[in-house]
């Protein structure tokens, strides 16, 4: 064995391969399949795309609204219970990056792209159409900013947070790989190295590929957006999308080959740092009373609210609102969730779990709801007591919203400007860590997989955003992330239980025993040889015969 580690190591590093094949080429094959058909069938396709849709939204809403309360309520627990004091990756364990760099990585994985693409249009949305009052008027506009806390607050911050911390919980603490199946080794012990936990890491590689490439589609419809608003001699059409598709996932590529402290943590403090930067400008030059009095009245009719509102599932209502709205929300946070999580995981050694759900749940979400009362109560004040129009502007081009709200404001071509660079960015480090965190699944957890699998999920991830806005855009994106976060779902309830176990073990001194022999199996081998020099400790990892 030692014999077959040498000769691998001694490989060129854009030649070598390290995947799990069961995962990594099943994962592959139903991706690119998927694309092949997309791109032939395109008409059909689409139609399939609005049924699966509606299906999926009418018979799954209630089980979507259930699971994301009960992760919430867990995470919760977490925080203020017993298990607080347990340190991913033991009592000596040192954090690996500074907390500014720990918050920047986790909160361009967490929102990114889509806090540019919603900041302004959900607001809008739902003050001109709103499920819950009269539309166009001061109620409705309260409403509004409540619907999109719900939308973008603790709930999805809660299922980033309990992924995250399972991964780094039993990666860190137990010495398994860095792997969805880990998780649920409690439940299923030494089968997660079958094809129980095969079909795990599938389903998290797909939900994940998926995730990402709708926040990647609908950031390169607002980029493309963006300069055509700019740049009159710019169409917006599925070409120019297409290109910035391309060039935009070519950035990915060369970040994510340059690893995590040379390419992805970099980004992700520069695009936070510009993000900061136009969310004050806006502020600044925007109705900056208005605005702060909005973020305290906000949170309170939050909290007030939350309850009744994520439990709510139109039972009694003749209507289908949140079928595009609260339905597709949390498909699309549970489908990001394996990527988030896992991310999130890899950079948080070190971390009390207390600490981590603080980080994790908490402050991201002030940050958030400072972001979305300032572009969402700047377009209401334009709209209710400004010149008006940004409603029109929403519902005739959703791409375009920010750029004409900017242009309510003074100095707007330097913060239309500054939009766009953001946009990109948050595309670039979504790509990248992405595709990072697919190549660590599909190489059975291996936290430094070659550079070559980097830059093939690096390209895929492109090519599945292209395969979805030639399918059918908007609807196409919004499928593809309620329909992959469905199957994934049941795998978060389960986690909940696995991770409580786990905990229990770990506190009572009572754990379940990891054997460190040599695992010989028919697809793959595990074993603890390799020090993981970012983790500082000896691991499990898995690599395909």
């Amino acid at each position: 064995m030692q014999d077959n580690n040498d000769q691998l190591a001694e490989q060129p590093g854009w030649l070598r391969l390290d995947v799990h094949p069961w995962v990594f080429f099943i994962s592959a094959g139903i991706i690119v399949l998927f694309v092949v058909l997309t791109i032939f069938f395109e008409n059909r396709v689409d139609n399939l795309f609005t049924l699966v849709q509606t299906r999926v939204s009418t018979y799954a809403g209630w089980f979507f609204v259930g699971t994301m309360n009960v992760i919430l309520i867990y995470v919760i627990s977490l925080l203020l219970g017993r298990f607080g004091d347990i340190r991913l990756g033991g009592e000596g364990a040192k954090p690996e990056f500074s907390t500014l760099g720990w918050f920047a990585m986790l909160f361009s994985a967490g929102m990114g792209i889509g806090l540019l693409f919603y900041g302004v249009a959900e607001p809008m949305f739902h003050y001109v159409a709103s499920p819950l009052a009269e539309p166009g008027t001061p109620e409705a506009a309260r409403v509004a900013m409540d619907l999109t806390f719900l939308h973008w607050g603790l709930h999805p911050w809660a299922i980033y947070a309990l992924v995250g911390l399972s991964l780094g919980f039993f990666a860190f603490n137990k010495g398994l790989p860095l792997s969805i199946r880990s998780v649920f080794y409690p439940l299923l012990g030494e089968r997660i190295y079958g094809p129980i936990g095969n079909v795990i890491d599938i389903m998290a590689t797909v939900a994940t590929m998926f995730g990402v490439a709708t926040s990647l589609g609908l950031g390169v419809q607002q980029v493309n957006a963006g300069l055509s608003h700019l740049l009159d001699f710019i169409p917006q059409n599925a070409v120019v999308q297409l290109g910035l598709i391309a060039a935009i996932t070519a950035l990915a590529t060369w970040s994510v080959v340059r690893g995590l402290d040379a390419g992805i943590k970099r980004l992700s403090q520069l695009n936070v740092i510009i993000a900061a930067a136009l969310m004050f400008f806006v502020l600044l030059l925007g109705p900056s009373l208005f605005i702060l009095n909005a973020f305290i009245e906000n949170i309170g009719i939050y909290l007030q609210h939350l309850p009744s509102l994520s439990t709510w599932n139109e039972t009694y209502d003749d209507a289908d609102w949140q079928n595009g709205w609260t339905v597709f929300y949390w498909g699309w946070w549970i489908a990001w969730s394996p990527f988030v999580g896992m991310f999130i995981a890899r950079v948080s050694y070190g971390r009390t779990i207390r600490e981590f759900v603080k980080g994790v749940l908490l402050v991201p979400t002030l940050i958030t709801f400072m972001w979305m009362t300032t572009f969402g109560d700047t377009a209401l004040h334009i709209e209710m007591l400004g010149d008006g129009g940004l409603a029109k502007a929403v519902q005739e081009n959703i791409p375009v919203s920010l750029f004409v709200m900017l242009e309510s404001l003074p100095w707007s071509a330097v913060t239309s400007v500054i939009a766009i660079v953001v946009i990109v960015t948050f595309f670039v480090t979504s790509s990248d860590s992405g595709s990072l965190v697919i190549d660590i699944i599909t190489a059975g957890g291996n936290t430094e997989p070659p550079v070559i699998q980097r830059v093939f999920w690096a390209v895929t991830e492109g090519a599945v955003a292209a395969a979805l806005l030639l399918g059918g855009g908007l609807v196409a994106l919004q499928t593809a992330a309620i329909s992959t976060g469905l199957p994934f779902a049941i795998i978060l309830l389960g986690m909940c239980w696995s991770l409580h176990l786990g905990l229990v073990h770990y506190k009572t001194g009572q754990g379940f025993e990891l054997s460190l022999q040599d695992y010989e199996g028919p697809e793959f081998r595990t074993h603890a040889t390799r020090k993981m020099p970012t983790f500082g400790r000896r691991q499990f990892w898995m690599r395909g015969r």
